[in-house]
């Protein structure tokens, strides 16, 4: 229990800095330079008003120097962040396949949030995610299918999983494209599936796809219906529903993927 406590701690201060990366990395500002600040004074912000949700609840959501709002993503952010990071290691354990999870989760809430805001998707993310998920392959299992000997299973799943629901998703995009002369599919997209694929196998990446796919589609219709948006050029943040669909899936991905042999 106090493992996941701490890790819960330690996902607030992860989300904290996630904050920092979805504001600056779609303007190609640096994370680490300069401090952080207030975006609509440009104030630097004391540490005593950077504590996680604290901090924010303790100021009201409002600038110290300036009273403007604070967006409620802030905090959503942080606490997001922390209670995954619990979820991980309370159901998995104070291990490797747990901080793994915590590493994809805390790519994904970033991921999400800033396709969400921007419609843009970090090469940083899902490129730099991708080689992090080959990484932990090399000693982490993969949940795939068990004929091939165990560490090699562990990295061919991680390059199935990248590699094939990619091509696929490239190719619905490129296909789009050539019949309705508009981009559908951005980029960003297929390297997010393959950031997926890279954690979370083939199996694990093509359920990713699937149920993203179903989720932006209900969803994505439901709110242009509501708000009476042009469908023919609302960009809907496809991103953001995979990497919810793909948060879903490895939060269950032990029971999802268990006649696998995975995890």
């Amino acid at each position: 229990m106090i493992e996941a406590v701490l890790a819960f701690v330690f996902g607030l201060l992860i989300g904290s800095f996630l904050n920092v990366c979805i504001y600056r990395w779609p303007r190609d500002l640096s994370v680490v330079r300069p401090r952080s600040r207030c975006n609509a004074c440009e104030k630097t912000i004391a540490w005593h008003d950077n504590i996680p949700l604290l901090s924010y609840a303790l100021l009201r959501g409002r600038c110290r120097h300036c009273g403007s709002r604070i967006s409620a993503r802030y905090p959503a952010v942080e606490l997001l962040t922390g209670l995954l990071f619990f979820y991980f290691v309370w159901t998995l354990g104070p291990n490797l396949t747990a901080l793994k999870m915590c590493v994809f989760a805390a790519i994904l809430v970033a991921l999400i949030f800033t396709d969400l805001e921007e419609r843009i998707l970090p090469d940083e993310l899902t490129l730099g995610g991708t080689l992090l998920g080959f990484a932990f392959a090399l000693f982490v299992s993969v949940p795939e299918p068990s004929f091939f000997t165990e560490r090699a299973r562990w990295l061919i799943g991680a390059l199935a999983g990248a590699v094939v629901p990619t091509f696929f998703l490239w190719l619905a995009g490129w296909l789009y494209k050539l019949v309705r002369h508009r981009e559908g599919l951005g980029l960003g997209d297929v390297k997010l599936i393959a950031m997926v694929g890279s954690f979370l196998g083939l199996s694990g990446a093509l359920l990713t796809l699937v149920a993203g796919s179903l989720m932006g589609s209900l969803i994505g219709y439901g709110y242009i219906r509501a708000t009476k948006k042009d469908p023919s050029t609302y960009e809907l943040p496809f991103g953001t529903f995979l990497g919810v669909a793909a948060l879903l899936i490895g939060m269950e991905a032990r029971r999802i993927l268990a006649w696998y042999g995975g995890f």
